[in-house]
This record gives structure tokens, sequence and C-alpha cells, in this order.
């Protein structure tokens, strides 16, 4: 199955961080990275003040269950430093958010797939465009449509 997730960092070395993270995804067991997104810099969401977010997507071919890969996404986290204390929106080490595996749709209270906000974010649609433009997203869209109607100032690509 095709699996999307997304990597985010606004704390120590951002950068690094998702570096690191995509070389984990990578070594999944049962799984292979398909492409990666470039690094953007984001400002903000929801919580905006805060340092501003580095986000990139990958893609992965994978054989894991949503729940193992959700679960492997946590474990990867966790490694990272990052400590899920309650706060929604707020500056982390790393985010890694499942965005979509195959044509699975999953509704309970660990995880969401689709992942309901990918076409409110501009920070999830435009590193999400660069490795899958044509991708549909059941009750979303098509990630290029999705990525025109929403505003991506102040999204910039590292260089």
């Amino acid at each position: 199955m095709r699996a999307y997730v997304a990597l985010g960092s606004n704390l120590g070395d951002s950068k690094q961080h998702l570096l690191d993270a995509m070389e984990a995804l990578a070594a999944l067991p049962h799984s292979e990275m398909m492409a990666r997104s470039r690094i953007y810099r984001t400002p903000p969401w929801g919580v905006v003040d805060q340092p501003d977010f580095l986000n990139a997507v990958v893609a992965l071919e994978t054989s894991l269950e949503p729940h193992e890969l959700l679960d492997a996404l946590l474990a990867i986290e966790r490694a990272a430093g990052r400590q899920r204390n309650g706060e929604r929106w707020g500056p982390r080490t790393l985010d890694l958010d499942l965005l979509y595996v195959g044509d699975r749709t999953v509704n309970d209270e660990r995880l969401n797939l689709p992942h309901p906000h990918i076409a409110d974010r501009a920070f999830v649609l435009l590193p999400l465009h660069d490795v899958a433009p044509d991708l549909a997203i059941p009750g979303q869209g098509k990630v290029a449509d999705l990525l025109r109607a929403v505003d991506t100032q102040g999204c910039k690509p590292l260089a």
C-alpha cells in the first residue's frame, strides 16, 4: 500500500530532526521509501506564538497495517524527544502525521484516515504536492486542486 506521512519540527535542529525521521521511516520493516518532498519553512498553524516549522512529506510503500504504521511513527517521535503532553499544535521536536494509506478509511479514537485536515493546511499540501500532485483524497479532492485553494504565503522551500 502507498502511505503518505507528513513530518514537522520547530524545536532544536529541525532540519536534522526531519532528516533523521526520514531515515527511520526508510528503515521501517516491510516498507520502502518511494519519494520525499523538499523541506519547507512554514508559519505556525493553530498556536501562532511559536517558531516557524520545517515540514516535509514522504511516500512509503508498506505492508504495515495503518495502526502498526501509526505505532511506528509514534516510536520515531519518542526517539526524537517528542513528548505528547496534551497540548495541541504547540512546539515540538518532531511531529509525524499519517495522512493517507492506500484506499483505507479508518475512524477511531487513535486514527482518522485519510487525515481530515489535509485540505486546510498549506504546510501539508505543499510537500504532498511534491510527491503526489495527482493523489485524490477521498472526500477532500485532488492534491493539486486543494493546494490552489489554500494560502501558501510565508511558506518557502529551503534552498
